[in-house]
């Protein structure tokens, strides 16, 4: 059982977009901390819950453009967690491209990833 799988989406559904996409942001900076090889499992398993945080997104927001969107993200995610081995460059693709989905977000880029072509740390 992941960390979200009990998080119900009426739960969730009371943050707000910026709120909702900065917890998925917290999962992927973990995930960032887990890209060696042999922490491959606890990667996948990081990967899990941010999956999980995007569907809940999904499922509980209205705008077609936006959830579109996310769905078009969370295949970047699933793709990841179905590597054989950890791929940071794609790892760092994908959770700059999150961070962009709002201004809040957006904010927090220079923090965790530093500037436009760097690897998180």
């Amino acid at each position: 059982m992941t960390q979200h799988s009990s998080l119900a989406p009426e739960r969730w559904a009371l943050f707000d977009l910026d709120r909702q996409i900065l917890m998925i942001a917290n999962e992927m900076n973990r995930a960032s901390g887990l890209l060696a090889p042999e922490s491959l499992p606890s990667l996948r398993n990081a990967y899990e819950r941010v999956l999980r945080l995007v569907d809940l997104t999904v499922a509980t927001r209205r705008g077609r453009g936006l959830r579109r969107e996310l769905l078009r993200w969370r295949d970047l995610v699933a793709e990841l967690y179905l590597e054989a081995r950890p791929a940071p460059d794609r790892h760092a693709a994908a959770f700059r491209c999150l961070l962009q989905f709002t201004p809040a977000a957006s904010r927090q880029i220079p923090l965790v990833l530093g500037g436009p072509g760097s690897a998180p740390s």
